[in-house]
């Protein structure tokens, strides 16, 4: 698991429409809100992908890039996009890669099965690459304010 202090694994991930997006390209310019979701359309995930939406020119404000990861395709994402009007940037980690590098890849329960999954983690990194602050098994509600709060504090 990352930890505040550790430098944030870097990445390029194609966005909904097949555009890389990497960490690297924001360091030193952007502070970025890293946040890792389950999957694409469900009720969890399009109210936090909605929240962030809702509030983005607020973390641009901040000098602040959303960037949603999900192990979902970029059609997937860009049909989920287009549905709900988002306006943040959703990337495809379909191998799931950048998902284990940040240690959000885990073994999980529903309904009496096991089975690995995105465990729902926001991750603040600072212009200069360093995790400010590392949150596992986030709920989606009221979440994209809270972490605009941590955002403003930098």
């Amino acid at each position: 698991m990352l930890q505040p202090g550790d430098r944030a694994p870097d990445f390029a991930l194609p966005n909904a429409d097949m555009e890389p997006v990497s960490l690297a390209s924001l360091s030193g310019r952007h502070h970025a809100v890293i946040y890792f979701y389950p999957k694409d359309d469900t009720p969890g995930c399009t109210m936090e992908a909605l929240e962030f939406t809702d509030l983005q020119a607020e973390f641009e404000a901040a000098g602040t890039e959303i960037l949603g990861i999900s192990r979902d395709s970029c059609a997937s994402h860009g049909a989920f996009r287009d549905k709900y009007g988002l306006s943040i940037h959703l990337l495809s980690d379909s191998d799931g890669e950048v998902c284990e590098a940040y240690g959000v890849w885990r073994e999980k329960e529903a309904h009496g099965e096991k089975r690995l999954g995105i465990l729902r983690s926001t991750f603040v990194v600072d212009k200069s690459g360093v995790v400010r602050h590392a949150l596992y098994d986030v709920k989606p509600k009221g979440h994209a304010a809270q972490v605009l709060d941590l955002v403003r504090a930098l």
